[in-house]
C-alpha cells in the first residue's frame, strides 16, 4: 500500500476543507485537529481514503515505492493541463525535485518533446533523455522566452510551472509566452510575487492559466498503472534511506540529494 498526504473532507459542500497530512491545513483546521501528526513514526492512524493498495508490486522495495511521491505531485499538474500523447511540454523548475520528476513523467505520458527549463545546469544534465531539450534560464524574460520557444520548435501545447519560492515572475512568464495558440499553463509552484498577465496576449492566443493543488484522489492508482505498464520507471529517482532514529541526518540530507534523489525514512 502507499499513503497519500492530501486529504479532502468528505462533506458535500462547495469548498470542503483540505490538508496535507502533518504539514498544513487549507480551510481544514478541524481536520488537522483529528490528524495532527505526520507519518514519521513507527505507527500512524490515517483516514482510509488516503491509502491505495499496490497489488502486483510485492517485488519492489518499500524505499523505491516511496519515491513515487516525486511523481504524484506533477501528475496532478499534467492531468489538469490535459497533456496528450504527441504534445510538446514545458517544465519550469525542471532542475528542482518535482520538476525533474515532471520531465520524466511527461515522457511516460507520451510527450513528443519536453523542454526542461531551469537555472541549475548540472541538475538539467541529470534529466537528459531522448526527447528532452534542456534550457538554462538566465532570468531575462525576453531571452528565456525565445530560448524556450526555440527549444519547443515553436509554441508548446502545455507548460507546468513548478518553480519553488520564486521571487520574480520571469520563469513563469517565459513559459507562458512560449506557448502556442490554445496552450495551457498549469501553476503548481510557490511564487512569492504577483504574476503580471498580458491581457491581450492571453485573449489573442486563447491561452489558459490554471492553478492546481496536488492531485486527484485516485492519482496514485492511476500513476502505478503507468509503472505496471512499463511506461514509468521509478528507479529514475534514487532513494537515500535513513532510519527513523537518524531523522535529523535525514532532514539535513534532504536538501542535498539532487533533483533525482529522494530521502526515505524507515521505521
Amino acid at each position: 500500500m502507499i499513503l497519500s498526504s492530501h486529504l479532502v473532507a468528505r462533506e458535500n459542500v462547495p469548498d470542503p476543507g483540505q490538508l496535507l497530512l502533518g504539514v498544513t491545513a487549507l480551510g481544514g483546521k478541524a481536520m488537522q485537529g483529528d490528524f495532527a501528526d505526520g507519518v514519521l513514526a513507527d505507527y500512524a492512524v490515517v483516514p482510509k481514503e488516503l491509502v491505495t493498495p499496490l497489488d502486483g508490486f510485492a517485488s519492489a522495495s518499500p524505499e523505491q515505492l516511496a519515491t513515487a511521491i516525486r511523481f504524484i505531485v506533477p501528475y496532478g499538474g499534467w492531468l489538469r493541463g490535459r497533456l496528450a500523447a504527441g504534445d510538446t511540454a514545458i517544465v519550469t523548475g525542471a532542475s528542482g525535485s518535482y520538476g525533474g520528476a515532471a520531465v520524466l513523467l511527461a515522457l511516460a505520458l507520451g510527450a513528443a518533446r519536453v523542454v526542461a527549463a531551469g537555472r541549475n545546469a548540472s541538475a538539467l544534465a541529470a534529466s537528459a533523455r531522448e526527447r528532452v531539450v534542456p534550457v538554462q534560464l538566465t532570468g531575462d524574460r525576453v531571452a528565456d522566452t525565445a530560448a524556450i520557444r526555440a527549444a519547443a520548435g515553436g509554441g508548446a501545447q502545455v507548460a507546468l510551472d513548478l518553480v519553488g519560492g520564486a521571487t520574480d515572475p520571469n520563469a513563469t512568464l517565459a513559459a507562458l509566452h512560449a506557448l502556442g495558440r490554445n496552450g495551457r499553463l498549469v501553476l503548481m509552484g510557490s511564487a512569492r510575487v504577483a504574476i503580471p498577465i498580458d491581457y491581450l496576449a492571453l485573449v489573442a492566443n486563447n491561452w489558459e492559466v490554471v492553478g492546481q493543488f496536488m492531485y486527484p484522489a485516485d492519482g496514485y492508482r492511476r500513476l502505478f498503472e503507468l509503472v505496471r505498464a512499463g511506461l514509468l520507471d521509478l528507479s529514475a529517482i534514487t532513494p537515500h534511506t535513513y532510519a527513523l532514529a537518524d531523522l535529523p541526518k535525514a532532514m539535513a540530507a534532504a536538501s542535498k540529494v539532487g533533483s533525482l534523489g529522494c530521502v526515505v525514512v524507515t521505521p
